[in-house]
């Protein structure tokens, strides 16, 4: 069996794609009044559901110091709220309650050009690009766990 070819510019391409998610992600925290950190945490804890600060400096890669002021910075806006641990009561577990009002009026747009392009594809074609994002998202996760265990 026979590798495919690669595009010549493959790396490019992909670089191109990364950064345009991010800086969206960046405008659309702009526009809905956080800072980057505030939304990627938002992101984080309603993918994963609640956890601790320390898990969340674990998360996000920033110490104790920029994390607690993060989760103040939500708490006072009402997106987060910090309760006693059930087994511990000298912890505090952080939890999602609320995103922002514009958020998902912010990202419709970026959604439905996606969903419109999905849609191009043919059901096979769609399950090797989520079989990637499956595989990728594990490829990343692993390297970030690498990078954290170097202390880089």
């Amino acid at each position: 069996m026979s590798t495919p070819a690669v595009r010549f510019d493959a790396g490019n391409v992909y670089r191109r794609y990364l950064s345009s998610v991010t800086l969206h992600g960046l405008a659309s925290a702009k526009t809905c009044g956080l800072g980057p950190s505030d939304l990627h945490l938002l992101n984080i804890l309603e993918l994963a559901g609640a956890m601790t600060p320390g898990e969340i400096v674990t998360r996000t890669g920033l110490t104790t110091g920029p994390t607690t002021r993060l989760i103040d910075r939500l708490e006072a806006a009402g997106y987060v709220r910090r309760t006693p641990a059930p087994d511990d009561r000298r912890k505090v577990i952080v939890e999602p309650v609320a995103q922002p009002a514009a958020l998902d009026e912010t990202m419709a747009p970026a959604r439905r050009r996606i969903g419109d392009l999905m849609r191009r594809y043919t059901p096979e074609q769609l399950a090797v690009l989520f079989d990637y994002f499956e595989r990728a998202t594990e490829a990343y996760q692993e390297t970030n766990d690498e990078l954290r265990a170097t202390g880089n």
